[in-house]
């Protein structure tokens, strides 16, 4: 469950917030080399400045294979080379691009939720199998299925708390 909800908040950080942050970009696949890499480990991230990442390739030649993934990818930015580093300038978010990316954000807290309670129901199954297994009591699979709607609960408030932060820094001017 708490791998669950560190996916939920990676996928929270591909969310463009109007602030430049290297989470956009550094999962991005980049075809260098003849195989696929992650940008992150072919150049290095920096932001300079509130709107504007800058991206250090390593290696020179492989700043065109960069900025056309960057393309392709739903950045939704245009990059700029200057021939050593490429930079990404972000503007500012408008007011109904801003609701657009709370509905996103809540479409994936919502998909956080739904792994959360089907990693609930696994491990229901499997108590269920122990107890006809006689492995476990009756009596010790409903305590166990008690703890477990509780931890579940709990992970769900976490889900809950960390899309909260998000739509408030999201709608925030």
């Amino acid at each position: 469950m708490d791998k669950a909800v560190e996916h939920t908040r990676g996928d929270f950080s591909t969310v463009r917030t109007g602030r430049a942050t290297p989470g956009l970009v550094e999962h991005l696949r980049v075809d260098v080399y003849g195989t696929e890499v992650e940008l992150r480990t072919i150049a290095g991230l920096s932001v300079p400045e509130a709107r504007l990442l800058v991206i250090s390739p390593y290696d020179k030649s492989s700043i065109v294979a960069i900025e056309k993934a960057i393309q392709a990818s739903d950045v939704g930015i245009n990059p700029s080379n200057d021939g050593t580093v490429i930079r990404l300038a972000f503007p500012p978010l408008t007011e109904e691009r801003r609701r657009d990316l709370v509905k996103v954000v809540k479409h994936k807290a919502e998909e956080g939720r739904v792994a959360v309670r089907n990693l609930r129901r696994s491990a229901r199954h499997e108590l269920e199998a122990l107890e006809h297994g006689g492995d476990i009591s009756s009596d010790e699979r409903e305590r166990a299925e008690k703890e477990l709607d509780k931890l579940t609960q709990e992970k769900v408030a976490v889900l809950e708390g960390v899309l909260t932060h998000k739509e408030q820094e999201l709608l925030e001017l």
